[in-house]
Formats: structure tokens, C-alpha cells, sequence
């Protein structure tokens, strides 16, 4: 590739994005990624460990497996139930055994595919923490123990729950395989921030090269980095120069000069020549080091609100337990201890939380699937139920809201000029180059479908531009310093549309022809057309927007100005976009950031949520909450319209799921009984079956809802 290296203005734009990891971070010839590095990305769903909360110590493949096996020994438990037969008017075929097999199957369920309930139950017992565990542990072992009794034949009690006990087990297993399923999360992190290191160095010793494991370079080791290749550690140059990528650490918006003398940081990339770097600071000490501590502290400090679904679960555990003991006392002194053991075990039986199971589970995994249509990846469960409270959505400039392309903005000519042959001229003298601000000039030039002159005899003229003959002229195309080098003067008129250009950080190149400046023309970080829409649309919900990046003040006004950005960050290194992310909140702001590089991975981690964007770099992708799959910021306002409809619909669940609880309960208690209505245990069970069809219809009609980016509002 042809670089001719433009000279710009100190902190205008480059030309790669300024968060942008390069797309080569795993796959450098001089920099191989080993098998233990892996390649980071999403968890295995099936051997996702959770290692807190109601699913501590379980994986979803546990979940999965024992919600399988359960519905497949629950059908004949269903199928030889004499009270599911009564119900449905059949009559189970009778042979010598039959009546035992919902009790032996049902025994087996309740002991494995109740297993992870009782154990979390207990658990949560112990902790005086009740939630879905513990009320899902009363339910299975209630009805467990009442049907044991009933198909014992001890009292003469009816409390035949064997169906019951075996399609709540399997119902609960299924909504927590799909809310873990759903869960997700960002761990693999540290991993992939640890990946931007190769595993070899070649260290220079006495004048011989040899290739040694990265763990054994010392300070003062002198290694030897060639072109393309990354630094395997903190030092300083020693000898030659390079330009160095750096935009994964530092958030330059552009290559870097480094030569003898200049300090270079471990992870980054000598783009153009070989170095030989002594080290000064190797393993934690390193600068990539301090950006995994900062992850791994902000992923530490993130938010563990509890599941609205456990909020209800503890209370439906109090309702029920709280009525269980009154109606057991109430019946007996009545003098019916019979009846008071029947309607107890009924209290407590259809307190289950059949509904309540599965109210959040599916709403949950119906709005990752349909996120998932609009191009956002939900990897955090409590990232979509956080992101309806956001106050501010905090954008990387660079890659997010802008294109980390150079665009061509403004063309001025001197008096007697035309913008057309300017342009055309420029193009021309830059049409055998490579180079990204070349491949803009050209790009402008086509879109206006401009006749190109011949040029011939380019050459690139390092740090100031390029030269090439056109109609037998040498034209020169280039910043300040070619106009130095070339001792021309810059017309008064033309002068003051430059100035105005390099206030606000634009890249100016002049077209210089025979010793006179033709005209000059401004490139410019393209603004995403989208970016404009996103931004309005958030306002207009009233989401304020902010935008954070490491490129100048002047370069941020302008792309601000041009959105009505409302807050604005700029020259921010990657510890500060973590506490300026930390600012906001400390200000009472909940706060989603969005971005794409290696230094936006502590801020995402320590906003409520984060989002990334997704041809960022893997280690945004994994300290995220949520992953854009394309660029496009409006799927930002997808992913808050989902969240606010699914709470909706996750509050209308719970509402009717608790409900029902709340109005069986009493009834199933009997505090009705003086007007001679009774809930009958089977006609609870029905009812509870009812309840769930309820709520899993309306998680359906999250389904109606438009997602598009492209039809945002």
C-alpha cells in the first residue's frame, strides 16, 4: 500500500478510527494468536456456569438436559393420572403395575429434575433470602409428600398431585434453561484484552535475534519488533523509527511517529518499519495490564439487581406460606383436621408458580429473538431490563457516530478557480495512491462524475504529501508543510476558509500548480447519516446524548455541533473514559455507553449497560451487555423501545401471575366455604394451567413490535 503520509494539523482526523482495533488484531504474520488464547467470544450456552444467585453453581446444559428427560417421564405421569383422566373424560389403561407408575415416575422427577430447586431452596433458606427456589422447593415437596400419602391410602386423603408436581418441575426447568439461555454475559473480557499480545518476542542479544515466550523478557531486554508486528511489552525505542498504531490503547485517532527515545506500549502495532525497543515494563506493569484491571474493577462494581420475577417469588412465598398455617389452624378449630390438611395442601400446592416461571423467562428470550432480528445481540439479561432507565447514551465518536473514514467536506479556490477542476485536478494527482485520504479525494471526484486529466510520474513525499505530472505540470497535493517546503504563499481569501477548516479539526490539503495554490480542500471523519437520526430519536424520548473521544476539542465540537449533542468529552484516554462514565453516575445519571475499541472496554463495562458496537474489536464485543451487529447507532433506539415494551409486558405477567395467586390462594383456603364455593385441588391445577397459557400469550405479542433501525422514530 502506497503511503504518502499527508502532513495534518495536530489531533485532525486519521485515517483509521481513532477506537478502531485493526481488523488484523488476531491474525498478524509476525504475531501468531496460540491455541491458548483461544478465540474470544460468545459463551458456550450449553456450558455457561453461573457462579451467583438462584442459578449458582448450574449450567445451562444442566438445565437443559434435566428439563428433557423430565418431559419425557412426565408424559406417562400425566397420561396414567386418574385425576387428568377425570378431567378430560378418559379412562387410563389399568394392568398389573399401572396405578404405580405416576408414583415410581413421579418420585424419580421429583428427585432429579427437582434436584437443582431443593438444593437452591435450601440454599436460600439458609441465606433467609426466600425467592422462585424456595418457592418452587415448597410446591414440589408439598405435593410430593401428599401424593405419597394419598397413593399410600394413609388418612383416605384425594391429594393426588403427582401430574402436577411433574409438569411444574418440567415447567420450571424449561423457564430456567431459557432464562439462562437469555442471561449471557460478559466474560470473556480479560481474555481477549490478554489476546492483543502475542506469545513470542524476539529479543536481541549481543547482536543475535533469538524468538523467546513473552514471559521471559526482563527489563532492560532488547527486542527487536518488526513491521506489522506487535509490541510485546512496555519500552522505548532504541533504534529506527516507525509509525505505530496505538488507537487500541491510547484512542490516537491516527499512526503515530515513534523513534529513538520515544516510549512505546505493549499491544500496540509498528505499521511501516522494524524498531528495537528496550523493555521498561513487562506482565502486570504494562499499560494493557492497567486497562484489564480497569475492566475487571468495573465489571466487579456493575450492578446485581435482583430479577423482578425473585422480588415476586419472595412475596408469593410469604402469601402462601403465611396462608398455609391460618387455614390449617382455622379448619382444625373447626374440628375438621381432614378437611384442614386437604385444604392446606391445596394452599400451598397451587401457590406454585407455574405462570410466574415462565412470565419472565419467555418474555425475555422472545425479546432477544427479536432483537436479534434487529441486529442486536443481547448477551446480558439485565442490560435489556436496565436500558428502559438510561438518562444518557454516551457515544465513541469515532467508528459509532462517525464512519473512521476521511470524507471530503469543503473545497475553496483562489479568485478566477472552479471547484470542479480543483477537485478533478486533486483526484488526479492522487489516483495512484492507496492512501485513505487519496482513496477520498478520488471517491468525491467520481460522485460528482468528474473527467479525471491524465497524471503520470507520482511520488509520494513522506509527511507532506504528493507530486505528480499533469498536462506536462507538476502538481503537488498537501498540508502545511508542503507549502513550506515549497515556499508559496496562501491567498488572503483562500487563507480565511482554511483557518475556519483547522478550527474545527479538518485536514486541509492544498493543490499547488507551478509554484500557485489553486484551492484547497477539507477531509473530515464522515458523519454517519444515521447518526443523525439516532440522536433526535433518543432526545425525543427524552434520553439525553453525550459523545466521548481522544480526539481534540475542536474536532468533537464540530461533529457535536453538526448532531446537537448535548454533552460533549474530548481528549479522554481510556482511565478517563472509564471515570467520565463514573461521572455521570456520580451526578445521579444512569448511563448506557456505546463503542467499538479496546480503550471504550472499561466504560462499557461500568455503565449500566454497555453497548457494543460490532465490527469494533473483541474485547468491546465481550465487556458489552449488548452487540450491535452492524454500525448503525439507530439500533440503539431498538434496543431501548424493546426494553421499555418487555418490561411492560414482563409487569403485565407478573401482575396476572401473582394475581391469580393471590385470589386462588384464599379460595383454595376455603374463606369462601360459608357460601358453599370451594376450589377443588384439580380445579386449581386447571386453573394454574390456565394462567400459564395467559402469560406465555402475551409474552407473544412482543412479537408485533417494529424493530427495523431503518423505521425508528
Amino acid at each position: 500500500m502506497e503511503h504518502h503520509n499527508h502532513q495534518h494539523p495536530a489531533g485532525q482526523l486519521g485515517v483509521q478510527g481513532q477506537d478502531d482495533a485493526p481488523a488484523h488484531v488476531h491474525t498478524q504474520p509476525d504475531a501468531p494468536v496460540h491455541s491458548h488464547h483461544g478465540a474470544p467470544g460468545m459463551p458456550d450456552d450449553d456450558h455457561t456456569v453461573h457462579t451467583h444467585g438462584q442459578h449458582a453453581g448450574h449450567s445451562t446444559a444442566m438445565f437443559k438436559n434435566r428439563f428433557w428427560l423430565t418431559l419425557v417421564l412426565a408424559l406417562p405421569v400425566v397420561y396414567f393420572s386418574p385425576m387428568v383422566g377425570h378431567l378430560l373424560g378418559y379412562m387410563p389403561p389399568e394392568f398389573p403395575g399401572s396405578a404405580w407408575i405416576p408414583a415410581v415416575l413421579g418420585t424419580v422427577i421429583f428427585f432429579y429434575g427437582g434436584q437443582p430447586f431443593l438444593r437452591g431452596g435450601a440454599q436460600e433458606l439458609k441465606d433467609r433470602q426466600p425467592g422462585m427456589m424456595l418457592l418452587i422447593a415448597m410446591a414440589i415437596s408439598v405435593a410430593f409428600a401428599a401424593s405419597w400419602i394419598t397413593s399410600l391410602g394413609i388418612g383416605g386423603f384425594d391429594l393426588d398431585f403427582w401430574w402436577e408436581l411433574a409438569l411444574l418441575v418440567a415447567i420450571m426447568l424449561l423457564g430456567h434453561w431459557i432464562e439462562m439461555r437469555a442471561l449471557g454475559s460478559a466474560q470473556g473480557a480479560l481474555d481477549a484484552l490478554a489476546a492483543l499480545l502475542p506469545d513470542e518476542a524476539d529479543r536481541v542479544t549481543d547482536g543475535v535475534t533469538e524468538t523467546v515466550p513473552v514471559s521471559e523478557l526482563r527489563e532492560g531486554d532488547i527486542v527487536l519488533v518488526r513491521s506489522g508486528a506487535r509490541m510485546p511489552a512496555d519500552g522505548t525505542v532504541v533504534d529506527g523509527q516507525a509509525e505505530f498504531d496505538e488507537s487500541m490503547i491510547t484512542g490516537e485517532s491516527r499512526t503515530v511517529p515513534r523513534t529513538v527515545g520515544d516510549a512505546v506500549v505493549a499491544g500496540t502495532v509498528a505499521t511501516d518499519n522494524s524498531v528495537r525497543v528496550q523493555v521498561t515494563a513487562v506482565g502486570d506493569n504494562t499499560a494493557l495490564a492497567g486497562i484489564q484491571r480497569l475492566v475487571a474493577e468495573a465489571q466487579a462494581s456493575s450492578s446485581k439487581a435482583q430479577a423482578l420475577a425473585d422480588r415476586a417469588a419472595a412475596f408469593l412465598f410469604y402469601f402462601a406460606a403465611g396462608a398455609g398455617v391460618i387455614t390449617f389452624i382455622v379448619w382444625t378449630l373447626l374440628g375438621s383436621v381432614p378437611e384442614a390438611v386437604t385444604r392446606t395442601v391445596t394452599v400451598l400446592v397451587i401457590a406454585c408458580p407455574h405462570a410466574l416461571g415462565l412470565a419472565i423467562p419467555l418474555v425475555i428470550a422472545i425479546s432477544t429473538e427479536q432483537a436479534a432480528r434487529a441486529g442486536v445481540l443481547i448477551k446480558n439479561r439485565m442490560a435489556l431490563e436496565r436500558m428502559r432507565t438510561i438518562d444518557v447514551v454516551m457515544f465513541d465518536k469515532t467508528g459509532t457516530l462517525t464512519t473512521g473514514e476521511p470524507d471530503l467536506k469543503d473545497i475553496a479556490v483562489a479568485p478566477g478557480g472552479d471547484n470542479d477542476r480543483l477537485l478533478a485536478l486533486a483526484a488526479a494527482v492522487e489516483s495512484d495512491s492507496e492512501h485513505p485520504i487519496a482513496r477520498a479525494i478520488v471517491r468525491a471526484a467520481n460522485q460528482r462524475n468528474l473527467t479525471l486529466p491524465a497524471a503520470s510520474d507520482f511520488s509520494s513525499l513522506t509527511g507532506r504529501g504528493v507530486r505528480a505530472s499533469v498536462d506536462g505540470r507538476m502538481v503537488h497535493v498537501g498540508g502545511p508543510a508542503l507549502l513550506r517546503e515549497l515556499g508559496v504563499v496562501v491567498p488572503e481569501s483562500l487563507a480565511r476558509s482554511t483557518q475556519a477548516w483547522m478550527d474545527r479539526g479538518a485536514a486541509v490539503l492544498h493543490v499547488i500548480d507551478g509554484g500557485q495554490v489553486l484551492g484547497a480542500v477539507s477531509l473530515e471523519d464522515a458523519v454517519r447519516a444515521e447518526s443523525r437520526q439516532a440522536v433526535a430519536a433518543l432526545q425525543n424520548r427524552g434520553v439525553k446524548v453525550g459523545m466521548i473521544t481522544g480526539d481534540a476539542h475542536q474536532v468533537a465540537r464540530a461533529v457535536a455541533e453538526e448532531l446537537h449533542i448535548d454533552e460533549v468529552f474530548a481528549e479522554v484516554l481510556p482511565a478517563d473514559k472509564d471515570k467520565k462514565v463514573a461521572e455521570l453516575q456520580s451526578r445521579g445519571l444512569k448511563v448506557a455507553m456505546v463503542g467499538d475499541g479496546v480503550n471504550d472496554s472499561p466504560a462499557l463495562a461500568r455503565a449500566e449497560v454497555g453497548i457494543a458496537i460490532g465490527a469494533g474489536t473483541d474485547v468491546a464485543m465481550e465487556s458489552a451487555g449488548v452487540v450491535l451487529a452492524g454500525n448503525d447507532p439507530r439500533a440503539v433506539l431498538s434496543m431501548l423501545d424493546l426494553s421499555r415494551a418487555s418490561y411492560r409486558k414482563m409487569w403485565q405477567n407478573l401482575v396476572w401471575a401473582t394475581g391469580y395467586n393471590i385470589l386462588a390462594v384464599p379460595l383454595a383456603a376455603g374463606v369462601l366455604a360459608f357460601a358453599g364455593v370451594m376450589l377443588s385441588p384439580a380445579a386449581g391445577a386447571v386453573l394454574m394451567s390456565v394462567s400459564t397459557i395467559v402469560v406465555a400469550l402475551n409474552a407473544q405479542l412482543l412479537r408485533r413490535i417494529k424493530l427495523n433501525p431503518a423505521e425508528v422514530q
